[in-house]
């Protein structure tokens, strides 16, 4: 029995010491745009940041924010990352959707969005903000960011809201020939696209959104309504792994700090899904020219997103009855400091 009760003993002694048997990884789809905005999800799966967190990311691309939002809401994604929508308050108000962070923000201390004006437009007289009355302003749909900004700006200058008048276009590759070619007369985008837009000819920058619109949250962290309230432990791992992405994006694009060799592997890393089928040797540059700021932890300006909500109402293109608690969530992350 003594002999027995010592071969007990190792037996549990070799069992403590054996490797545990790897715990299976959750998976989970996220949604992503083809543009360095959502270079820090990039970053993060390329990393390993996800993997750490025990997530194993799958990216679903879409052309729209409001997709996404729709693609939360029917769980065919998990989370994403882009502007918030009035469909996506819509989806919000029927319990489907929560904002949980911020992403990109217009900040002091890096370059924001552009205002652009078409070269005609220019050259017939929209040669500053203040000139919109009257104007076609390029959108992706109504209720999308552009035609958020594009009232911003028109309140700022004085402008009736109703005087300036807003083109639909769907995709923001048709924006840009539409502005090109004249058929829209104003947008405005991040400064990687504006500033290669006005080094053309067709195109020219007229003023910062930032002017118009301080500290504006442009894009929002989402999820399902039921991750937040079901699986708050996923959602703390995705925003754990995503913040590690900010902060190498930061350093790389923004800041700076990052050495030069290690900025290459980073841009190596988002061109595999941004500007894909441009060389990186031309894509490189367009990157690094991207250069707005993401909030470090994901952190959300809960007061921009209720003038965006207010807004909203105010267009009519949400019900009145939808309330900061319906959209958003504030107990993941902290406010930008």
């Amino acid at each position: 029995m003594l002999a027995m009760l010592r071969g007990a003993v190792l037996a549990l002694v070799l069992i403590a010491l054996s490797p545990l048997p790897a715990l299976a990884a959750d998976d989970i789809k996220v949604g992503i745009l083809r543009l360095t905005s959502h270079s820090p999800s990039i970053i993060a799966k390329a990393k390993g940041y996800f993997a750490d967190e025990g997530l194993n990311v799958e990216f679903v691309p879409f052309q729209a924010a409001q997709a996404m939002a729709v693609g939360i809401a029917s769980r065919d994604i998990d989370f994403g990352m882009t502007a918030i929508s009035g469909g996506l308050v819509n989806l919000a108000d029927k319990g489907a959707i929560k904002v949980i962070g911020g992403a990109l923000m217009e900040t002091d201390d890096a370059q924001g969005q552009k205002i652009l004006a078409s070269k005609a437009a220019y050259d017939a007289g929209l040669t500053t903000p203040a000139a919109l009355a009257g104007k076609r302003y390029g959108v992706t749909t109504a209720g999308s960011s552009f035609h958020y900004m594009a009232h911003k700006i028109a309140d700022g200058e004085g402008v009736d809201r109703s005087d300036v008048r807003m083109v639909p276009l769907q995709k923001v590759p048709a924006i840009i020939a539409s502005l090109k070619s004249g058929q829209i007369d104003a947008w405005s985008i991040v400064p990687n696209i504006g500033n290669a837009l006005a080094r053309g000819d067709s195109v020219v920058a007229i003023g910062d959104v930032s002017d118009y619109i301080p500290n504006y949250q442009v894009t929002a962290v989402f999820t399902s309504t039921a991750n937040v309230e079901d699986n708050p432990d996923l959602v703390k791992r995705f925003l754990a792994a995503l913040s590690k992405g900010i902060d190498d994006y930061n350093a790389a694009l923004v800041d700076k700090t990052m050495s030069e060799e290690d900025t290459r592997a980073i841009v190596e890393m988002i061109h595999e899904y941004v500007y894909a089928d441009t060389p990186i040797d031309k894509a490189d540059p367009r990157i690094r020219a991207f250069g707005m700021r993401i909030n470090p932890g994901a952190a959300l300006n809960v007061e921009s997103v209720e003038d965006q909500l207010n807004w909203f109402k105010s267009e009519g293109l949400v019900p009145d009855s939808v309330t900061m608690d319906d959209l958003v969530d504030t107990s993941f992350v902290d406010q930008p400091s």
